[in-house]
């Protein structure tokens, strides 16, 4: 209910922007960035944050916003079928994760990472939140996405991307 009154009042999108500009600064988006190219030459995963301030009018769903980004972004034009999106909508502090058709991890393993960072989040503890989320998403891909000598692709951005 409070979530709605946020909505329709438009304090969830005041309280969205005002998030972004305060925790997803350069430093932080360089530091994750680099975790993100440390972790992928461990596996052949590819992974993209994606943090939005608002979530646009046409769509009020996480879920389907997600899809939505995730095809945007083309996390699912890797050569292995590997893209991974961590989906963030500050205005309405939903996650949400998709996971290319090569990634054969279980729901209940994304809802896990979701509920950590969700569980961070409301602590006001962005960065080392989502650095534990990228961590936690990396040995995911370890196992689901393992490393082969012969590829070296990395054709989805490690910077998460500011929508």
């Amino acid at each position: 209910m409070q979530n709605k009154f946020k909505r329709l009042t438009g304090i969830a999108a005041l309280e969205g922007q005002w998030l972004r500009r305060r925790h997803f600064d350069e430093p932080m988006l360089a530091q994750i960035a680099e975790r993100i190219r440390q972790a992928e030459s461990e596996h052949t995963g590819e992974l993209v944050v994606a943090v939005e301030a608002i979530m646009p009018s046409h769509e009020q769903d996480a879920r389907l916003r997600a899809l939505e980004v995730y095809g945007r972004l083309k996390v699912w034009d890797t050569p292995l079928n590997s893209g991974v999106l961590l989906y963030l909508a500050l205005d309405s502090r939903a996650i949400e994760i998709i996971a290319d058709r090569g990634i054969d991890a279980s729901s209940a393993q994304w809802q896990q990472v979701c509920a950590d960072l969700q569980a961070r989040l409301a602590k006001a503890d962005y960065l080392e939140g989502l650095m534990a989320a990228v961590d936690a998403i990396q040995v995911i891909l370890k196992t689901q996405a393992p490393h082969h000598h012969d590829h070296k692709a990395n054709v989805l951005p490690n910077r998460p991307v500011i929508l």
